[in-house]
């Protein structure tokens, strides 16, 4: 096996190994996360409390994604990454203490080691790909990119069902250290093998470049920030808490239907190349991202109405969320492409990092929105709020560049 790997070509074996990397992260980052809500959720904390305990997560997923991407253009990306797993491994650590030092600040703290964690492997992974791929293949950084994402979120699913089943078998302390276990393994693989000096700028780069100057940037990261908002209202805090209260469902099958829903959505952004064009051979732009933004508002306001009108809780929830992934998931590709089509190939974690500390900042909205508005107004309420962000999505997106239909190289 090892010589088989050692006879691949240098850029091959080097996104073998960011991705190997990206993927181990990305169990446990979904699986901490469900963790998290079931486990203080079984404590008695209220959905906004629960909320809270993100804050930090996604505060400092904001502040990483803006500083990430020019310590990685300076540093290089395989130390951003190496420095995001072992950040990894000491958050899950953390959380190993008795459970009486499980205080709100010390999880707080944790989740917010976590974020910059997640986002600096995250800004890396996607980063090393604009390295890896020749810029006039336009089609095979589309196929790659849509490759990496859809994985990832398939496992990130799976992440979610690891959660819920460690959390019900070994308990939340031998759930943590099991992780971190498995994630130290990985660090010093990737302290092995990754190339030293992946993704550093050859030109200088000065701390003011981490804000974008591009428009095309600046408007494809405003139009993330409401898209990952308007998921992350209903999606983090108060689906699962409605699931157990409203269905009666237990841990093991919360995790593991949100798990089920992550993988296939992650599975429809691997193949969202072909349903968006590439099997006729164009690459989709600007206007491929309006006009699937529009049909997930559609979606949305749909799934609101029916669970603001009690018609069938369960079905509307269940096929509404499933066409919901389906579709988002092929926004979230076209938008993973267009940005690192767009970012300019020397720093290009530059670019890519400013794009995902909007993502960030759309995750941290939705957060804080998903505990209060559950805990105020219920879930409908949120899918409300969720078809506004997705509406504004739509309008941001009527502003990204249309280019000539491209012939796909791959």
């Amino acid at each position: 096996m090892l010589a088989a790997f050692s006879n691949l070509s240098k850029d091959v074996r080097q996104y073998m190994l960011v991705t190997f990397n990206y993927w181990n992260f990305t169990v446990t980052d979904g699986a901490l996360r469900m963790l998290v809500v079931l486990h203080f959720h079984q404590l008695g904390y209220t959905p906004l409390q629960i909320a809270s305990l993100f804050l930090f997560y996604e505060f400092f997923g904001v502040v990483t994604n803006l500083i990430g991407g020019w310590l990685g253009a300076k540093l290089g990306l395989n130390r951003t990454m190496n420095i995001g797993l072992a950040m990894q491994v000491v958050a899950l650590l953390m959380l190993a203490v008795p459970s009486v030092h499980l205080t709100v600040p010390w999880v707080m703290l944790a989740q917010a080691l976590s974020g910059i964690a997640k986002d600096l492997n995250k800004m890396s992974a996607k980063s090393a790909i604009k390295t890896l791929v020749p810029g006039d293949r336009q089609g095979a950084l589309y196929k790659w990119i849509a490759i990496l994402t859809g994985s990832k979120n398939a496992l990130k699913g799976a992440g979610f069902f690891v959660g819920g089943f460690l959390l019900a078998t070994v308990g939340f302390k031998g759930a943590v250290i099991a992780m971190a276990a498995v994630l130290f393994v990985v660090l010093v693989m990737s302290l092995t093998w990754l190339e030293k000096d992946m993704g550093k700028a050859k030109a200088k780069i000065k701390f003011s470049h981490i804000f974008s100057k591009s428009s095309s940037i600046n408007i494809l990261s405003a139009a993330r920030m409401f898209l990952f908002g308007a998921r992350d209202v209903w999606f983090v805090v108060a689906l699962p808490i409605y699931m157990g209260q409203v269905f009666g469902w237990d841990h093991t099958l919360v995790g593991g239907f949100l798990a089920v829903w992550v993988i296939g959505y992650g599975f429809v952004q691997g193949f969202a190349p072909r349903i968006t064009g590439k099997a006729r051979g164009v690459v989709p732009d600007g206007k491929a991202a309006l006009g699937w933004a529009g049909l997930l508002s559609v979606i949305t306001a749909a799934v609101a109405f029916g669970v603001q009108t009690g018609w069938q809780p369960e079905i509307t929830i269940v096929i509404g969320l499933l066409i919901f992934g389906a579709v988002f998931a092929v926004n979230s590709s076209l938008h993973s492409y267009l940005i690192v089509s767009y970012a300019k190939d020397d720093g290009v974690s530059l670019d890519v990092g400013f794009y995902y500390m909007a993502n960030a900042m759309g995750r941290l909205i939705g957060t804080i929105l998903s505990g209060w508005i559950y805990q105020t107004s219920g879930l409908a309420a949120c899918l409300w709020v969720s078809f506004a962000f997705l509406a504004i999505t739509t309008l941001i997106s009527i502003r990204l560049p249309a280019h000539p239909k491209t012939q796909v190289a791959s």
